[in-house]
């Protein structure tokens, strides 16, 4: 469904925070601050206006005093998929198939996601989003899913989508957006092992994978493993986004988050 300005009569502005790896474009080979178009699209289509927020190159009291500041600015935020969180994070060694750490980009979505639950900022964490957010409260991952369920149907191969039946918990916030059931696009070799204590299971895939969490707090804040922005045809959980970040911005705070 498509959202158009009079019917909204408000465009909230979602941040969407960004990859930073090596790449080529155009004529150039160097380091890119960037996120597939896909993103935007569904945040636009849902009646937002998106912004990128790249990762800060600070120290680490430095980075969360701007994530602060940026959360001010912004009515929702979004964090989105790509590399493998670090292990240290959650107090393990980093395995083979797990990818090298992202430091900067770690510190920034950790400090944005803390910022944004003690705030009551309306959040959407897609894929690795969802991973931070567990990181983030204390929880742990699953460094190589695989190892753990026997498959590779959540990321059968590089650049390739697994598909998968995601079934919801009655009564929770993502079974009333999405429905008891929904068939769904993913792409990751990592998942939650050790759920982080405010977090709630609410969905999970037939192989128990955790496919969706929901926080113990009255703003929104949901996170599904799999890549709904890649889905035109199904903008609920923008949709659900955008209409809280469209809410009155005197927000209940979820204070304990830090």
């Amino acid at each position: 469904m498509v959202v158009s300005a009079a019917e909204g009569a408000r465009r909230p502005v979602i941040g969407l925070t960004t990859y930073h790896e090596p790449a080529r474009m155009l004529v150039w080979d160097r380091e890119f601050a960037m996120l597939h178009a896909s993103y935007l699209a569904a945040t636009e289509r849902a009646g937002g206006i998106a912004i990128l927020l790249p990762a800060q190159d600070a120290g680490a009291e430095e980075v969360r005093d701007r994530a602060e500041e940026l959360l001010n600015r912004i009515d929702g935020l979004v964090l989105t998929g790509g590399a493998d969180v670090d292990p240290a994070r959650y107090g393990q060694a980093r395995q083979e198939r797990t990818s090298q750490p992202r430091v900067l980009r770690d510190e920034w979505e950790i400090a944005l996601a803390t910022a944004a639950l003690r705030r009551g900022v309306p959040l959407l964490a897609v894929c690795r989003g969802l991973q931070v957010l567990n990181v983030a409260l204390g929880g742990s991952l699953h460094q190589h899913l695989p190892d753990v369920i026997g498959h590779d149907g959540h990321q059968p191969s590089p650049g390739t989508f697994g598909e998968v039946e995601v079934s919801t918990e009655p009564g929770t916030r993502t079974a009333e957006l999405i429905g008891p059931r929904v068939r769904v696009r993913c792409h990751h070799h990592q998942a939650v092992a050790r759920l982080a204590p405010g977090l709630t299971v609410t969905g999970r895939a037939a192989d128990g994978v955790v496919e969706a969490v929901e926080v113990a707090c009255p703003s929104f804040a949901v996170g599904v493993q799999w890549h709904p922005e890649e889905d035109h045809a199904d903008a609920r959980l923008f949709s659900a986004l955008i209409a809280a970040g469209r809410a009155d911005r005197s927000r209940e705070e979820c204070g304990r988050y830090s």
